[in-house]
């Protein structure tokens, strides 16, 4: 009964702020409180807007295509950074080497590099999937670093001391001492690519989330557009929420 009452009261308090911000847009757009309704059609109208776009079948068409950028570049940016990350991490001679370069490229915002991918890739998949790798990446590579740098220096001298050589050393300890490190710079990259892809389709798609979101914006098709941010709110929450779900299940051990 108490577990039944307590999961009550936590449903209650993580929906109770929603409801009152879509209660508080439906009757500010109907009554026409500080609000024009044609910029701001009421939450009820969007919500109608959206379940004809999910029926039509519209909706999955373009979030099949954002989802497929953004995973392939979330791919590519995780299997690359993470290496090299655990390289740097470990080897100080190689981080100070590389330390300058990575200093210069991982402050250039991200999509002021869409422009340069474009010229060398053209207004295809491949310019998309760059920038999304491109932005994905650093969060990866950087908590991987700091995964690496704060493994405990008596853990590493003891199992020196039990006769552990450098590779089993790595493997066997170094390594999953940096997993929650290297699992949150991973929860970042996803969401990150997710950013990424509705920003590069907005400049650049003729299919996707941002490119729908642009489109609607710019024919002034507003009920449509407020679908679609919704999606992509939606999207967001799920895709935290399971990464989040993941990282409880399997760091148990961490505290």
């Amino acid at each position: 009964m108490k577990n039944g009452l307590k999961k009550l009261q936590y449903v209650f308090d993580n929906t109770i702020s929603l409801v009152i911000f879509f209660a508080v847009w439906e009757l500010a757009s109907r009554l026409e409180l500080f609000v024009n309704p044609l910029f701001l059609p009421p939450f009820t109208k969007v919500i109608s807007t959206l379940w004809g776009l999910i029926l039509s079948g519209e909706i999955w068409i373009n979030l099949i295509a954002s989802l497929r950028r953004s995973g392939l570049g979330f791919v590519l940016g995780v299997a690359f950074s993470l290496p090299l990350g655990l390289a740097i991490g470990w080897f100080r001679r190689f981080a100070t080497l590389i330390n300058p370069l990575l200093q210069a490229f991982r402050n250039t915002p991200t999509l002021a590099l869409l422009p340069v991918f474009i010229m060398f890739f053209g207004i295809t998949e491949v310019s998309k999937v760059a920038v999304i790798f491109w932005g994905v990446m650093w969060s990866v590579l950087l908590n991987t670093i700091a995964g690496v740098r704060t493994v405990p220096p008596d853990l590493i001298r003891a199992s020196r001391a039990m006769g552990a050589k450098s590779i089993r050393l790595f493997v066997t300890v170094i390594f999953p001492a940096s997993l929650p490190h290297i699992f949150t710079g991973v929860r970042i990259a996803a969401t990150t690519s997710i950013l990424i892809v509705i920003a590069a389709e907005m400049l650049g798609a003729n299919r996707g989330l941002g490119y729908r979101l642009n489109f609607n914006q710019g024919n002034m098709r507003f009920p449509e557009m407020y679908a679609y941010i919704l999606v992509m709110a939606v999207l967001g929450v799920l895709l935290n929420n399971l990464l989040e779900y993941i990282e409880k299940r399997g760091f148990v051990w961490r505290g």
